[in-house]
């Protein structure tokens, strides 16, 4: 007779639950409690804050400047892997979703796996074995696709740390994989030569799992209070505040501030990261953007950039909408983009993955040519894109995640000079599409124009980017007419990368028009170089 997949499940959930318990029993701090290992943190981050070039106040801190590397290397990858790989259902919010009653994944939990308060999230880190996790594989094929810095997910909004941390026994070194997977991946990169960075989306782990309180569930267990506190509301509640007698309906708009013992671990785990890792790219998530953040942003920007210039290098720290002043890192426009050229280098992240930033079944994947006229889009900017991929629980990359990446590093190799190590041209480009400004405004295998072509510089050389054919593979290029401001001599030569054949161009007064020797695979990229 067949097992069902409950059956299966509640049979994990008993070895899950063999499992876990007496490894939480096992956990000791080597020499100090949580109080003594937050307190000694935070005191390491004030004193690199005292004693480094940078102070944690926002006009030093404007004098930061982004890093050749940086700016010189365009593409990044993102990776999102951690427990909430194991159920893979809907997106990688499915440990908050999972406890929100009335929800799709609260309904699909309970047929799936039972109740909350009998299997929680907790009983997820058992199976997340991550079998097949092979950083030096994972790193391969990065640097093939073409990436230039790699950026794992260090602590989700989940609360489970996939590095090995004195701050939380809840962590991959020592439960689940039982592998520091950030550090593995750190020295699996700097092998290969790629810059390393992290990401923490921890600030939105004080709210996380508040709905877990509402109802029974072990999110209200102290036992793994750890894992899921300290699951605050994320709004004050709507009777706390009136005005005459009535709720007061501006209050309702209101979030509830993080407490100081949450900032506080904040900064030490964060902290934490940066002393043991040393990432030259730091990410925060959107959380930060809340007001009482302020004051713990600046110590630990200072102590980042103290700690990377102890080190000899300059690191990259991104913010999301208001959280930074321009001047003080670097801005990140999630799954969206700018339109229009800006002075300051700044980043777009994306995932290869449409539905969920972590691995789902039956998930969709975006093409290489829409990926890469985003990419196009964004270089001409003075951007950068970090692309997310979502790996397997068992730690493998799904086919068509890697087949995108392949085919991404296979165009680079070809086009990749008119990416890596460019500047942005006078104009990011010329025709009518445009992606808009802001955050979550990606339009997925946008449809260009023959028209819609952007421009990148390095030397002597200006790159067009074409992100769509004409029938009859003609181009205009209308900003580079005869006489054009923008060129100090007229064009002396052009070419087609990835073909042999010369292009038949003319320079006029509507501008450079160009007839296509033969179809490359899209964006074509001419070069163009003045007499």
């Amino acid at each position: 007779m067949p097992i069902d997949r409950r059956t299966l499940v509640q049979s994990a959930a008993a070895t899950a639950a063999a499992t876990l318990m007496p490894a939480m029993a096992a956990v000791r701090y080597p020499a100090r409690t949580y109080a003594q290992e937050l307190a000694a943190r935070i005191a390491a981050i004030d004193a690199m804050v005292k004693h480094g070039p940078y102070k944690a106040d926002w006009s030093s801190l404007e004098g930061y400047r982004e890093p050749a590397w940086y700016r010189d290397a365009k593409f990044g990858i993102f990776i999102h892997w951690g427990v909430y790989s194991v159920p893979a259902y809907a997106n990688e919010w499915y440990s908050r979703n999972m406890y929100v009653p009335g929800s799709d994944a609260f309904k699909h939990h309970v047929e799936t796996y039972g109740p909350q308060a009998k299997f929680g999230y907790k009983d997820f880190i058992p199976m997340f074995t991550a079998a097949k996790f092979d950083p030096h594989a994972w790193i391969d094929l990065f640097a093939r696709a073409g990436a230039r810095y790699v950026v794992p997910v260090a602590e989700h909004c989940d609360g489970f740390a996939m590095y090995g941390s004195r701050l939380t026994p809840w962590n991959a070194a020592r439960m689940g994989p039982h592998r520091d997977v950030v550090g593995q991946l750190a020295a699996a990169a700097r092998a290969r030569g790629l810059h390393f960075g992290l990401s923490s989306h921890r600030a939105e782990h004080c709210w996380w799992y508040h709905e877990g309180t509402t109802f029974p569930s072990d999110v209200s267990d102290p036992r793994y209070a750890g894992l899921y506190g300290p699951a605050q509301p994320m709004t004050l509640p709507a009777d706390r505040e009136t005005v005459h007698g009535e709720p007061d309906s501006a209050h309702l708009e209101r979030w509830l501030p993080p407490t100081k013992e949450f900032l506080d671990d904040w900064l030490g785990r964060t902290g934490e990261l940066v002393a043991n890792y040393r990432p030259e790219f730091v990410y925060f998530d959107w959380w930060i953007n809340q007001p009482t953040f302020e004051p713990y942003l600046r110590r630990i920007a200072a102590c980042t950039y103290n700690t990377a210039a102890a080190h000899h290098q300059v690191p990259v720290l991104t913010y999301k909408m208001e959280a930074f002043p321009p001047g003080a890192a670097v801005l990140d426009i999630e799954r969206g983009g700018l339109d229009a050229l800006r002075l300051r280098p700044w980043q777009t992240d994306t995932s290869v993955s449409v539905k969920s930033w972590g691995y789902v079944e039956s998930d969709t994947y975006r093409s290489a040519p829409s990926l890469l006229a985003n990419l196009a889009d964004i270089v001409s900017k003075n951007g950068n894109l970090l692309l997310n991929v979502g790996p397997k629980s068992d730690g493998t990359i799904p086919a068509e995640a890697e087949a995108v990446l392949l085919d991404i590093g296979a165009w680079l190799r070809i086009n990749g000079e008119a990416i890596y190590g460019t500047r942005p041209w006078v104009l990011y480009g010329e025709g009518p599409s445009n992606t808009g400004t802001g955050e979550k405004r990606e339009v997925v295998d946008r449809v260009y124009s023959p028209a819609d072509l952007r421009f990148t510089a390095k030397g002597a050389s200006l790159y067009a980017i074409g992100l769509a054919y004409a029938d009859d593979n003609k181009v205009l290029l209308k900003t580079l007419y005869q006489g054009t401001p923008y060129l100090k001599r007229p064009v002396g030569r052009v070419r087609l990368l990835g073909s042999d054949k010369p292009v038949a161009w003319s320079q006029t007064a509507i501008g450079l028009e160009l007839t296509l020797p033969e179809r490359v695979p899209l964006p074509y990229v001419l070069r163009i170089e003045t007499a």
